[in-house]
Formats: C-alpha cells, structure tokens, sequence
C-alpha cells in the first residue's frame, strides 16, 4: 500500500504517518523504524531541553535524559521504581507517609483555559511547564492553549440533559393528580421514553407552565440537541399525538448540558424554587436535593450515555501536612519529568502559605500539595493510559523522586491495610471547608462509602485476586513483626496483621471443591471430566511445597485451556462457571500452601519458646530419666489431643460424637494412671497441675489396694462405673487380675515393652536431634498435628458423604 504524506498538513503527523507505514512493513522494517522514532524523540528533547536550567540539585525536568527511552519503557520504570513488600511496609511502620497521586478530572480543549485558571489562582501563582519555564502572566497562559492545540482532539461533550418549558393551554382538572396525569401525557406524548422530571405554575388565565428537565437521549439511542432544532422536532410529534387533540401545547429549550453533575445541579435547583413540588415520569415526588441527586445518579446514569473530549487530565500529587515545601516541589518536578517525557504540562505549587485562595473559598489547604494539567496525547502521539496498574506505577515512581529529596515516602495499596475504597468527587458535594474539607454524598451509597472511608472502616476487596494479595500483605505484616526489634514498629506490624485477619475471617466464604457438572457436547464432556479429575488431585494435597504447588496450578490452566478450545456460544456461561470454580479451588489449595508456609517460617523464627520448652524437657529428663519422660509424654499428647478435639466440638467447629473423645480421655488417664502406679515419678508430677488425671490416679490406686473380694463386686468410682459400661476393654480384666504372681508378670512385660519401644524411637529420633538440636520429640504440641489433621480429614469425608446423600 502506497502513502501519501501530502494529505496531512501537519508536520508531525507526516512524520508520525511515514512511522507507522514503516512499522507496517513488518519485523525487517521495524527497527529502523523504532530508532527513527528514538533519534527524532532525542533531537525533539534536545530541542526543549536547553532552556531553563538552573540550581535546585537536581531538581530540574530531566527531559533529555527520559525522551532518550524506548518508546515503551513503563516497564522498566515500573521495575524502577518497585520496592519489596516488606521494605515498604516496614517503612511505613517506621512513620513513611504514602505516595499520593490522585486523578481530579479529564478536560476537552475547551476547558483547558478554566483548568489553567484554577491552577494558577487566576494567574497569581506562577506555573512551570515542562521545560522548567516559570510562567507568571495570565497572556503566556492563554497563549498555552493555541502552543497546545495540536495535541487536542477537539471531541464536542454529548448533551445529555436539557432545561425545556412547556405551555399547556387552558384545560378543565378536577384535582391535583387530575393535573399531573394531564402533565405527564402531555410530555410523555413528545419525550416518548425518555426520563424527565417537571414542576407545574398555574397562570391566572388558567393555564399551567410546566418546567422541568429530561435525559435528551432515548432508549433507541436518539438524542435530540436540546436547541430550537429539538423543540421543532418534539412540538411535531406532540401535534401528532392523541393528547393533541384535547389540550394544546407549546415546547421549548431553555438550554443543555453534559454529565450527572449538570443534571443533578439543574433538578435540584428546580426543587428549591418549587419548594419541592417536583415530580418525575412515573409520578414519584422528588421533594429536596437528596432525592434530587439520588433520582441523576442512581436512575438517569446509565440512560446518559455521556462523553466528553480528554484531551488533558488534571493530576494532584500531595503530602502531609509539615512536608518540606521546596522538596516535596521539586519530587513533583522530577515526578513529572520521568513519568510524561515527551508530553506538554504545567504544574503549581498549593501551600497553606503561599495559596491566596481563602480557607473558606476552598484554599489553603492544611496539607501540601502540587497541581498539573498534562496532555493526554504526546508529541509522538501517544496517548496516556489510565489504569490502576497505571496510577501504581505513578504512586512508586513518586515515592521514588520523594525519598531521592529526603522525603520519607512509600507507595501503598489499600489491601494491604484494608482501607475502604476512596469516594470520587461525583458521589459527594462539599458542605464546609474549614479545616479539612467536610462533604455529604450524592446518593445513600455514597454517603455510606464516604462515611467509611473518613471513619476508617476496615474493609476488604471482594475479588478473588484481592483476597491473595492480602493474604500476602498479611504474611508480610507478620514476618515485620518478628524480624523487627522496634516495639514501635511490632505493635503497628500486629495491628495491621490482625485488621487484614479479621477482614479475612469475615469475608471466607466456604467454597465448593466439586467442580459444576453440565450437560455439554461429547468432546466438552470429555475436557470436562478430565479438569475434574486434575483439579481434585488438589484434594490428596495436604501440605505441599511452592514448587508442587505450581506444577498443578499449571495443569489445571492447561486442562482449562482445553476445556476452553471446545466450548460453543451456547456453552460459554457454562464455561465460565466451570472456570470459576475451579480457579476458586485452586486459589483456597495456594492460600492453604502460603499459610503452611508461614506457619513453618513462623515457627522456625520462635526461638524463644522452643528454647523454654526444651529446657523444660531437659530439666525433666534430668530430674526423671529420658524413658521415663518419653513414656509419660507420649500418653499425655494423647489426653491433651482428645481434649482439644472435644474443645473444638464445643465450640462448633466440629461436628463428631462427643462421646467418641470423651471416651479417648478416659482410656488415656486409664493409661496415665497405669504408669504412675508402675513408678512413673514424671507422671506423677504433672498430676499435680491436672485434677482429672489425678482423680484417675487416686482412683486407681484405690481399686488396686482392694481386697480381691471387693475388686469382684461393682466399683463404688463412679468415672469407674461409666468407663465399664461404655467402653469394656481387655485392658480392664488385665488389671483386675487375682492373682499377684500374674499381676506382677504382667506388670513386668508392660515395662519391657514400653522400654523396647521407647529405645527403638530414641534410635530413630537421636541422628535428627544432633543435626538440627530441635524435632518434635521436644515440641510436645507439635505432636498434635497428625491427630488433628485426622480429625480434619474426618470431618471433610463426612461433609462429603452428607453432599453425595444430597445430590442423590
């Protein structure tokens, strides 16, 4: 395809065009084309980086340097300008302030004069454009607007709601809703389906003035211009309509504008002078400015359809209160230079000293804080993405140029915290601006997110990446607060952990770990089954590590992808579910990989009380002898696991037979008592801080200085009583031996083999203790592990048998 470069009039859209050409011709082209674009961006640089320089340390735009990039080079300044979790939230612990670079609003060409006005306060602060030109006259800032113009699309804003009048001739009503019903056939005979809301005047003469406002596009996607034009074409359809034919009717257009903040500007001022005798469309009385509001931004939004030119952007960068003025300036300074090399900006400087606004009027903010207009497009072209990856990136980079002025700063996200979501300037109207500015919402949605955000409600994201990246977040609290030696910083780092657990906690829902079953294709059924059966290797995953972790997530992908290849239109929902849930399953197996994680890591890194138990074990070994503890030990971890287990049931988290535990702690203490009647001296002991196990004891020691006679006959111990009729063991009818030569035989074979027994698992344990100094032998609660995850794994199959009886 042959190029004409004569048809554009511009230079650098010639230029521009001649590039794309050349980037079409394919990759043998293109890296001729790519440092064409590089060497004509340095030379433009170089163009408009030789004036303004000056001192500031370093503090000058750095256009040469940032045009010098490639042309995509967001990633590299993102790679940049990025910092460890950890890193950063231990500096915000240490008092860091976050990084804030907010949005305020997009601006066609026509606004931009308004935008550079209320930057500069009406020409009385000195603006600095991209070039570290100081412009202080309101001449050179109107000249901007034609330096900028061809960067500007020029887009025209749509017209979305007109102000229109209508005058209804004289005509016979009975009551108040007689008229309104004739008002409302009236306008809904030339409005067709459009939504509008009026306020009626009766004239002397009889006749009623109706005023009132209506969205200008339909349901059809018409939209009328709301000029004499429009009220022609609606007066011609009213004069058609059956509701002619009775009363006559005048139509006409007082004016337009775009957006809900015109809409809800010009309906409430039409409730304020009716005394809110204002009614909509469908007869609802809309009596003061929150119903007003309410009525634009909740139901007239979406009938909207409203654009508006973006030719420039208004960007607010902003510190504490207390911030050095001249360095947080020239971090916004360098900000600007790295992040939109090649576009054309101005910014000022907001401060509470030197800001001539008034409080009251909205100035002197108490907080520092810096002003930008920047084109939305460059000189090469390009235009500026606006995304939430985007504004991360321009959130780091600010820290960045923050901390390079001495300025403590980091980027934050506010999953990390669980902050709740900021309110936009739409959902809310500002009522004082004394101090710190105080606003109501526009609608009782945004009156609810506005209160949270400013009372500090903890709040979570809801999405299922969200949730990941707060189980991180809270991972990384949690490693702060034991690698940090700073009181200061561990009771903040703990504050944040536990709000993100508890944000955690109330927002897990129980997901379902079966994949959804449809009736699809043979070939879909096919894929179908085969994700089931990858995913639900995940069930068999108990503790897993990174690496076995991320060989299935990968295979689940690649049997999704499969899945995927197969589906047909009508089967793309189902798809949709099926893929949903089985990410879901394989993003609770990740959560439960990075909780063993931290479990491990945390664990390794307690020192201080795995050195407390092993000293208690070792000053028992010493006191007692190692066979001794051992033995005792091994009974005791048996007790206390059935406890917890009945603790749990307890407390609902559970839902087995009680009775089952119950009757594991009896044969448990049975089993104690046996060994501190044999001589166990450590068992002993710890009775003294266990009034079941010593009842056990004394119970047992009882039974054993019976006469035979007694022994035959029902045992007054109640416990006793109880454990015989639930549970009759061999074990029993063992101790109730006659004869003491048997008894003394038996008593002497136990103690061989728990002796054996004992000496086999010292061998096993005796090369990992010298290796490592620690294992579970001397963690007594880690031997609680294995129980529980067979509780664990009891209570799932149960669940799983009650959905399986269910779905039959």
């Amino acid at each position: 395809m042959e190029i004409f470069f004569g048809v554009f009039t511009s230079e650098w859209e010639q230029r521009r065009a001649a590039l794309l050409h050349e980037l079409s011709l394919g990759p043998k082209r293109r890296s001729s084309a790519e440092d064409e674009m590089k060497r004509r961006l340095k030379a433009m640089a170089e163009l408009g980086g030789d004036g303004g320089a000056g001192s500031g340390g370093g503090s000058r735009p750095k256009m040469r340097r940032a045009a010098a990039r490639p042309i995509f080079a967001a990633e590299t300044r993102a790679a940049d300008a990025s910092r460890p979790i950890e890193a950063r939230l231990a500096a915000v612990a240490l008092g860091s302030q976050p990084a804030v670079v907010k949005m305020a609003s997009y601006g066609g060409g026509a606004r931009v004069g308004a935008m550079l006005n209320y930057v500069s306060r009406g020409g009385e602060l000195a603006v600095e454009n991209e070039n570290g030109e100081r412009i202080s006259s309101r001449e050179d800032l109107a000249r901007l607007r034609g330096d900028w113009n061809h960067l500007f699309q020029n887009r025209v804003e749509s017209r979305d709601i007109g102000s229109f009048t209508v005058e209804i001739a004289t005509a016979p009503v009975s009551s108040d809703e007689a008229m309104h019903e004739l008002v409302r056939n009236s306008l809904t005979s030339a409005f067709g389906d459009r939504r509008y809301a009026y306020a009626v005047t009766h004239q002397a003469d009889g006749a009623l003035t109706v005023q009132g406002a209506v969205v200008l596009r339909s349901g059809q996607g018409e939209r009328l211009t709301g000029d004499d034009k429009a009220a022609s074409i609606i007066q011609a359809r009213y004069d058609a309509s059956a509701a002619a034919e009775g009363v006559a009717a005048r139509f006409s257009f007082q004016g337009y504008g775009n957006g809900v903040e015109y809409g809800a500007s010009k309906l409430r001022s039409l409730v304020e002078r009716h005394d809110g005798n204002v009614r909509d469309d469908r007869g609802q009385i809309v009596g003061d400015d929150k119903h007003a509001g309410d009525l634009v931004q909740q139901e007239w939004r979406a009938d909207l359809h409203s654009r508006k030119g973006r030719d420039v952007m208004h960007l607010i960068m902003s510190a504490r209160a207390g911030t050095n003025v001249e360095a947080f300036e020239n971090a916004a300074r360098d900000f600007l230079a790295e992040q939109f090399a090649g576009h054309r900006y101005v910014f000022a400087m907001h401060d509470p000293a030197n800001d001539p606004k008034e409080e009251g009027d909205g100035g002197k903010r108490p907080h520092v804080h810096a002003h930008a207009i920047i084109t939305m497009r460059s000189e090469s072209g390009d235009r500026i993405e606006t995304t939430p990856q985007v504004f991360r990136e321009w959130r780091a980079t600010m820290a960045q140029m923050a901390r390079a002025q001495g300025i403590a700063m980091e980027m934050t996200d506010r999953r990390e915290f669980a902050s709740p979501p900021a309110f936009t300037r739409n959902q809310v109207r500002p009522v004082s601006r004394e101090g710190r500015t105080e606003h109501v919402g526009t609608s009782e949605a945004a009156q609810g997110r506005y209160d949270a955000k400013r009372g500090g409600r903890r709040s979570l994201a809801k999405a299922e990446r969200s949730r990941e990246y707060a189980i991180k977040a809270t991972q990384s609290w949690q490693k702060i607060a034991l690698a940090s030696g700073d009181r200061r910083v561990v009771a903040y780092a703990e504050q944040q952990r536990d709000h993100l657990t508890t944000s955690l906690s109330a927002g897990q829902a129980e997901a379902s770990v079966n994949v959804v079953h449809a009736d699809f294709g043979s070939k879909f059924r096919a894929n179908l089954v085969t994700l089931q059966k990858v995913v639900l290797e995940g069930q068999e995953m108990r503790e897993t590590t990174r690496a076995e972790f991320e060989a299935y997530e990968k295979k689940v992908e690649t049997a999704l992808f499969r899945l995927e290849r197969s589906v047909g239109p009508d089967e793309r929902d189902d798809f949709d579910e099926v893929a949903s849930v089985a990410r879901e399953h394989v993003n609770g197996r990740r959560e439960l990989m990075e909780l063993y994680e931290m479990k491990g890591q945390a664990a390794t890194e307690r020192g201080e009380r795995r050195d407390d138990a092993n000293e208690q074990w070792d000053a028992a070994v010493a006191k007692h002898g190692e066979a001794v503890v051992e033995a005792a030990n091994d009974v005791l971890v048996d007790i206390e696991t059935s406890r917890e287990g009945l603790d749990r049931i307890e407390a609902g988290e559970l839902s087995n037979d009680p009775r089952v535990f119950r009757a594991d702690i009896e044969r448990g203490l049975a089993r104690a008592a046996e060994l501190a009647l044999q001589g166990n001296t450590y068992m002993r002991e710890v009775a003294e801080n266990d009034p079941e196990l010593k009842r056990a004891i004394e119970a047992a020691e009882q039974t054993q200085v019976r006469p035979a006679e007694v022994q035959g006959k029902a045992p007054a111990n109640v416990d006793a009583v109880s454990e015989q009729q639930r549970d009759p063991r061999p074990e029993e009818a063992e101790r109730r031996l006659d004869e003491p030569a048997e008894r003394e035989a038996h008593e002497l074979a136990s103690t061989v083999d728990a002796t054996n027994r004992l000496q086999d698992k010292l061998n096993r344990d005796k090369e990992p203790a010298q290796r490592g100094g620690e294992t579970t032998r001397t963690d007594p609660a880690q031997q609680h592990i294995p129980r529980l995850e067979e509780l664990e794994r009891e209570e799932l199959e149960r669940r799983e048998r009650d959905r399986d009886d269910r779905d039959r």
